[in-house]
């Protein structure tokens, strides 16, 4: 078990969430150790049956998202379960939402009871209009520069990037937030809208001022990297590889590997270019790649990783979901980062703590996601104060519910 002492361990939060973004950012909270409790409508939210499924319906899908979390499960409609919340929210002091934030789920309702409330609402559009990441997406110019270089068809994406990165950012912000109020005993309310998280991100990458500045769009490049050299090659026996000269370092032990140094430097004289420029590398991608391919495309990938491998080239092997799982060393309970966990309801697999390692440790022992509803009765007892005729009675009234 890991010594480190997790360093959100005195971090609660509460977390009202649907779908990637909030969630995600939620469990990257509690992977560092904070105490996330996420509430739920009994019998599940928009998320509590999204694919993939096992054979009996469970979501694997929510289970990863949620793994290391508490469970609430109340009815969302019913005024005392509202009344409970709030409670539960002043008393942890943190609030991670997606919903609305309006009515009673707003900050100025929310924070009534505890004015410090640090309070994190993510929205889709800034102006509070509903936004996924793919409607965000289709409008950044990625599907116009993403797939062959020989279609003008979009492709979009399968990662859900900007959710991902959204959630990240959210669990930033409510660190932020915290650290602020520990500082000067204030509290703060944050909007963080899915689609201010992918603009900045594509204005971090430069595509921005490239249209404005420069008045040029990227073209389409199939799988060669953009502005340097890498690209993607098929060996002997069919295996793709994907290899990239970006520093120095990696040019070098790419030409090396594949006793291309001399070619190269005939490619390099003949076009009056400098390949210690990655822009000129990359221009003469094509002239490269007729040299370079050669020597990996006559070769098992049994020899071109272990040739590779000896000279410090950067490449990697393009493998589906199932063979990274059953091949691949990084995953596996070996790197450290992953544990064999069991998932109540699915089975037991591969599950990951914080890929953030302390001292060479994660933070938190991986562990599994709650059932909906899991914690419900030790929240109100332990979090909420109810007593076991208090908690009764709500049960009968249907405003809460255990694991289900």
């Amino acid at each position: 078990m890991s010594q480190v002492i997790p360093p959100l361990e005195s971090l609660r939060v509460v977390e009202g969430s649907a779908f990637v973004a909030a969630p995600s950012g939620g469990m990257t909270l509690a992977q560092l150790g904070a105490d996330v409790i996420r509430f739920d409508q009994i019998g599940g939210g928009l998320d509590s049956r999204r694919w993939p499924l096992t054979a009996d319906g469970r979501s694997i899908y929510w289970a990863g998202l949620n793994k290391g979390k508490r469970s609430m499960a109340v009815d969302l409609r019913s005024p005392r379960a509202r009344e409970l919340l709030t409670e539960l929210v002043a008393r942890a002091g943190t609030f991670l939402t997606n919903f609305p934030a309006r009515g009673w789920l707003s900050h100025e309702s929310m924070s009534e009871a505890r004015p410090d409330l640090v309070m994190l609402a993510i929205t889709g559009n800034r102006d509070g209009s509903t936004a996924l990441d793919y409607t965000v997406n289709c409008a950044l110019g990625y599907p116009l520069v993403t797939g062959p270089a020989d279609t003008d068809d979009v492709v979009n994406h399968v990662l859900p990037a900007w959710d991902l990165i959204c959630g990240q950012t959210a669990a930033l912000g409510i660190v932020a937030a915290d650290r602020h109020r520990l500082i000067h005993g204030r509290g703060s309310f944050m909007t963080l809208a899915l689609s201010d998280v992918a603009l900045a991100a594509v204005s971090a990458l430069g595509h921005v001022a490239e249209a404005q500045v420069n008045h040029s769009e990227r073209p389409r490049l199939g799988n060669d990297l953009y502005g340097a050299y890498g690209t993607d090659f098929v060996t002997a026996d069919g295996v793709r590889v994907y290899v990239v000269g970006i520093s120095p370092k990696q040019w070098s032990s790419l030409l090396s590997a594949t006793e291309s140094t001399a070619a190269v430097a005939d490619i390099e004289r003949r076009m009056g270019l400098d390949f210690g420029v990655e822009g000129d590398r990359f221009r003469a991608r094509t002239e490269i790649s007729a040299v370079v391919g050669p020597w990996i495309e006559s070769r098992p990938v049994a020899l071109v990783a272990e040739r590779f491998d000896a000279f410090g080239v950067c490449w990697g092997r393009y493998q589906s979901f199932s063979e990274m799982v059953d091949n691949d060393p990084r995953c596996s309970v070996e790197s450290g980062l992953f544990r064999e966990v069991e998932q109540p309801g699915i089975g037991t697999y591969l599950t990951p703590g914080s890929p953030l390692a302390i001292a060479g440790e994660l933070p938190v022992e991986p562990s599994p996601a709650p059932s909906l509803g899991a914690h419900t009765d030790e929240i109100l007892a332990e979090d909420l104060g109810l007593s076991s005729a208090e908690i009764a009675a709500l049960h009968d009234d249907h405003v809460v519910a255990g694991p289900q």
